[in-house]
């Protein structure tokens, strides 16, 4: 039996390793502040997308409540600067603390539905949290948060000269999603998502716990996501409702992972990869209609990738790797052929 020597898993994990291994010399060649600027959005948005991956690909929930998560984490390290006065730090650990017990709050009541009815509660949530932000003037209301101009530095997550930091904190964030992501993979935490996901009476009968599973996963992946929302806020410098808490941001992380691969590791960072950049240059291009078209491009991508290739970009790689392998392996076998 002949050892095949490379294969689509392969592939991609190659595909995986050299970007990341490339990543810290991006502001080496990307001296340009816009395309520094895409590069920020496109691993901030990979990261929040590994997020939703831990509930949504991994578990198997598909939820449309995550901007809620990532609004809590903006309004945390907003907060604790402009109302406050002191640094993001803390405002981030309360952010990450209190989005992961809104999720287990909010989930335990809407884990006891299931399939579409669980996605249509999650977008009541939003809607919900949306409306209350709104109207809460002890967090800005309608009119949000507005950063004043302090000192630049790690301390104060806020740089005014250059966004190479602010680069390197994104690279920090998806470097730490991705790694928690990573490890649950082989954990046996991991092996019990996917038990869930694949079939929840199943697992159940195998002694697996699944409403304790769906729970945790949830707070976990909403307490990445508020970290993620923390470092938004610092980037943008203003935060309000309908930047963080709508429905369009939540679609966004959801598109993201469903187009890269969901529940794999390195779906959300394709997906991410191709959505941003289409985003922020048909704007840049195209000004206002630019917002519009990247929408109409992204939407045929998701169609097409839906009807041709459900597992998304990730299996389109797979695919490839796999022919590949086995165009090689019949090389071989013909030359065996030949030789004998």
């Amino acid at each position: 039996m002949q050892r095949k020597f490379f294969n689509g898993t392969d592939a991609v994990w190659l595909a995986f390793l050299a970007a990341l291994a490339l990543a810290p010399l991006v502001p080496a060649f990307a001296a340009n502040s816009f395309r520094m600027h895409v590069m920020i959005l496109i691993l901030l948005f990979a990261g929040m997308s590994q997020a939703w991956n831990i509930i949504g690909g991994y578990c198997g929930q598909v939820s449309f409540g995550h901007s809620v998560f990532f609004g809590i984490g903006a309004y945390g390290a907003g907060m604790a600067v402009v109302t406050y006065g002191g640094t993001p730090w803390p405002g981030v650990i309360i952010g990450m603390v209190l989005a992961a017990a809104v999720a287990v709050v909010i989930s335990y009541p809407c884990f006891k539905l299931s399939g579409h009815y669980f996605a249509i509660a999650t977008f009541a949530i939003v809607e919900i949290f949306n409306r209350g932000f709104l109207v809460w003037d002890w967090v800005g209301g309608a009119l949000g948060l507005d950063y004043p101009l302090i000192e630049e530095g790690l301390a104060n997550l806020m740089w005014h000269d250059s966004k190479t930091e602010y680069y390197y904190a994104a690279l920090a964030i998806f470097i730490v999603t991705f790694g928690i992501v990573r490890w649950l993979e082989g954990h046996r935490f991991g092996y019990y998502m996917r038990a869930v996901r694949e079939g929840q009476e199943t697992a159940e009968s195998l002694g697996v716990n699944s409403t304790a599973v769906k729970l945790a996963a949830m707070s976990l992946s909403a307490a990445l996501a508020a970290l993620c929302g923390a470092f938004f806020v610092q980037y943008n410098l203003r935060v309000d409702p309908p930047m963080v808490m709508s429905l369009d941001m939540s679609m966004k992380f959801v598109l993201i992972t469903i187009l890269g691969g969901s529940g794999t590791l390195a779906g959300p960072l394709l997906g991410a990869a191709v959505l941003i950049p289409l985003q922020e240059y048909t704007r840049a291009f195209w000004g206002g209609l630019g917002g519009g078209v990247d929408l109409i491009i992204f939407g045929l991508l998701i169609i097409i990738m839906v009807v041709k290739q459900p597992a998304g970009m990730i299996g389109i790689l797979r695919s490839a790797g796999k022919f590949f392998s086995g165009k090689k392996s019949a090389e071989r076998g013909g030359e065996a052929h030949v030789s004998s």
